[in-house]
């Protein structure tokens, strides 16, 4: 036999097993993934696809399992309150909310969370025999918290889009993983596009011009798919500048063909219904149903199959639109790695079929979120040095108020076990030592006696929206409330006279704000010598919060939106133009409380503020250094920020921007060189006739300090 029909019979032979192992193409990992999606997408039936439409990517014919959503703002909700009733509870690692995510300004902290929800999610897909859930997280939310009153503040990570997006690439890393092939699970973002109203947010529209859009509204989705990697994202049930968001054509034009977005875009809940009864945008079915898909939405949350049978019979839809609107779908489920003949190739396969123990019921993963849970509470006041409390010097303690005694959970978390409240928390810490007069809200004993009768007072209060049953839906239980689709009416604590009778019998009295969004506790800040913010929903709450109050964590917490005195200090809340006003960035009054504000045990002092050099060109990266010495007596944890202002710019910008941050623990008597670098496109604006973002030339200040109102240290650099 020639020498070369040899080597080409040996070639044929390697190369069958391996042609051999794969039924289809779309399974064969050689191929481009593009190539891989063309051969699925050619093999599936018009009905197939139709369903594909639909929340669950599997494909059975063709061998793929199905996957479907879940919400995971912190922490996999199988089991809670959005299932109960219907499902029994699972037992899934929870973290506190959203809101108190951002209140810690850890980046590694955040990514570290959303990677152990990561695990939950893979362990209970697929466990064996017990498969629950879906490894598509509608997670993180990246919308903006720029009003105090809207509702869901609470699933927001906070008002300034720097520090949204920083969190929102840190846990969009963290709950698809570092492997370069594969994801964990899938990060879906919500809501796309500026939805921080609920009252009339099925029908309202948000109006703001384009560099509004771009420098703000937007900016955390940009990032959060262009550095995070997120490829999925859910539409808003608003219309922005007229245009209801599920058929805006900024979803394929900006997000697919500017950033890049790959995989699903899908509907919220019932969005297609409130499309034609709310937005009253087609004049039939058929056409709103072809509208969405035309739009490159692939996914329904809700009911839509008769109508898109009905819309390809009319012309009014094809083939080919569905499965332009459905390739994102399986791009997802090939990067979950759905696709594979081989799923031991999937780094993640093992996850949930040799080890039995869920990571919840783990005790290191109950101290890390016991430690999540400390780092998110934000010292607001601490006169005296009240705190920390001495448990060697104090006999007794009175522990009273609506909120010492549960936690409370949202509307996206799930089932929690094992659940420390404050009260039980503080017993822990003191054990038997000291004497806990607790207080039962109903209880027929007076708060003035209790508190007069004990060395300390703590008092917790707090909102009280909890969605255990009995709810009902678009109802809270005071004007001060909000939740999903209701707006606050107030921003006054009602619960703030449990607090001053406790304070007129008992000086010594500590104010324990839960609470998922700020309250205007002018009274409070004013008399109280001790008050401290923390969020809900954290399985270990109470531990956390006795971890700060008896000083084993100091507290390093910050504010991660500007708290007002008064309503009347906020634009009207439909008013959507941020610069009428609205966030730290062009807010002209006094705050309660600003921007990046917290207290610790210990001070920190600054100096020598440096750049890396004086005179920059577009492209280069700024790198800030500062020296900051813990001067007091205990180890903390500094959040250093830096802000910048544009004295020279010819175009509106803010009053100052947070354009970097760190948290770094310091050691009593310890100075650390702290290093930031602001990456080149930060300090950039949206160039609306050139339509990129763009560097100013001439002078920009960087201003570094502990919050927006505290800046202990400036520079200024300059751009050709």
């Amino acid at each position: 036999m020639k020498p070369k029909i040899l080597s080409l019979l040996c070639c044929i032979a390697l190369t069958l097993p391996v042609i051999a192992q794969y039924q289809y193409p779309f399974q064969n990992p050689s191929l481009t993934p593009d190539k891989r999606l063309d051969n699925l997408l050619s093999l599936m039936t018009l009905d197939e696809k139709i369903r594909a439409l639909g929340t669950n990517l599997g494909v059975p014919r063709l061998g793929i399992r199905g996957t479907g959503q879940m919400e995971g703002l912190h922490g996999m909700a199988i089991g809670g309150p959005m299932a109960e009733g219907r499902t029994p509870p699972t037992l899934t690692t929870q973290f506190p909310q959203a809101y108190g995510l951002g209140e810690t300004w850890d980046v590694d902290l955040i990514q570290k969370a959303a990677d152990l929800e990561a695990t939950d999610i893979r362990f209970y897909t697929q466990r064996a025999g017990q498969r629950r859930g879906g490894m598509v997280m509608r997670a993180p939310n990246a919308d903006l918290a720029r009003d105090p009153r809207w509702g869901r503040t609470e699933e927001s990570f906070g008002e300034d889009p720097f520090l949204v997006s920083r969190m929102t690439v840190a846990f969009v890393k963290g709950l698809q993983g570092d492997d370069p092939t594969f994801w964990k699970s899938a990060s879906l973002m919500k809501h796309f596009l500026a939805n921080s109203n609920e009252d009339g947010r099925d029908s309202t529209s948000s109006n703001f011009d384009e560099r509004l859009f771009r420098e703000y509204y937007s900016y955390p989705f940009y990032k959060g798919v262009t550095e995070g990697g997120s490829q999925s994202f859910m539409a808003a049930y608003n219309a922005y500048n007229g245009i209801p968001m599920h058929v805006h054509p900024i979803l394929e034009e900006v997000t697919r063909k500017e950033w890049g977005v790959k995989g699903i875009i899908c509907t919220d809940g019932g969005a297609y219904e409130l499309l034609m009864n709310a937005h009253k945008a087609y004049a039939t079915w058929p056409e709103g149903v072809s509208a969405i898909i035309k739009a490159t939405i692939g996914q329904f949350l809700g009911q839509y199959r008769p109508q898109t049978e009905e819309a390809l019979n009319l012309g009014l839809l094809t083939e080919k639109d569905i499965d332009k609107a459905i390739r994102g779908n399986f791009y997802v489920a090939l990067k979950l790695g759905l696709l594979e003949a081989d799923s031991t190739k999937v780094p993640y396969h093992t996850i949930g079929k040799i080890d039995t123990v869920p990571i919840a019921q783990k005790q290191e993963t109950k101290d890390f979120i016991r430690l999540v849970t400390a780092k998110s509470a934000v010292l607001l006041k601490n006169d005296r040095n009240l705190l920390p409390l001495d448990k060697n010097k104090i006999r007794s303690i009175a522990v009273l108020g609506p909120r010492c005694d549960k936690v409370q959970q949202d509307w996206y978390s799930g089932a929690l076990f094992d659940e420390v409240s404050i009260l039980e928390g503080i017993r822990n810490a003191v054990g038997n030592n000291v004497k806990i007069n607790y207080v039962p809200y109903n209880s027929t004993h007076t708060v003035d006696e209790v508190a007069r009768q004990s060395d300390v007072v703590i008092v917790c209060v707090g909102n009280q929206v909890d969605w255990r049953p009995p709810f009902r839906w678009r109802q809270v239980q005071s004007p001060s409330d909000g939740r999903e689709a209701v707006d606050r009416r107030s921003l006054m604590l009602e619960q703030e006279d449990i607090v001053k009778i406790a304070y007129k019998a008992n000086p010594n009295t500590v104010m324990v704000l839960v609470s998922t969004f700020p309250f205007a506790i002018n009274w409070s800040q004013a008399n109280l010598p001790a008050i401290l913010h923390i969020t809900d929903n954290s399985p270990e709450l109470g531990n956390g919060v006795a971890d700060v109050l008896f000083g084993k964590f100091n507290p390093a917490g910050r504010t991660n939106q500007t708290w007002v005195k008064d309503m009347l200090d906020l634009p009207p809340l439909m008013d959507y133009n941020i610069r009428n006003g609205r966030t730290y960035m062009y807010f002209k009054g006094d705050p309660l409380y600003p921007f990046g504000y917290g207290l610790s045990y210990t001070t920190f002092a600054y100096s020598n503020v440096k750049t890396d050099r004086t005179e920059y060109k577009p492209g280069d990266a700024v790198k800030v250094s500062v020296q900051v010495k813990n001067i007091g007596s205990r180890d903390g944890d500094e959040v250093v920020q830096i802000y910048a202002a544009y004295p020279d710019s010819r175009v509106e910008r803010p009053v100052k921007q947070l354009k970097g941050f760190k948290r770094e623990f310091i050691k009593a008597g310890e100075e650390k060189t702290i290093e930031i670098t602001i990456a080149p496109d930060e300090l950039t604006y949206w160039d609306v006739d050139k339509h990129r973002f763009m560097v100013e030339p001439g002078t920009v200040k960087l201003m570094v300090g502990s919050s927006s109102a505290h800046i202990h240290q400036q520079t200024q650099v300059i751009f050709k």
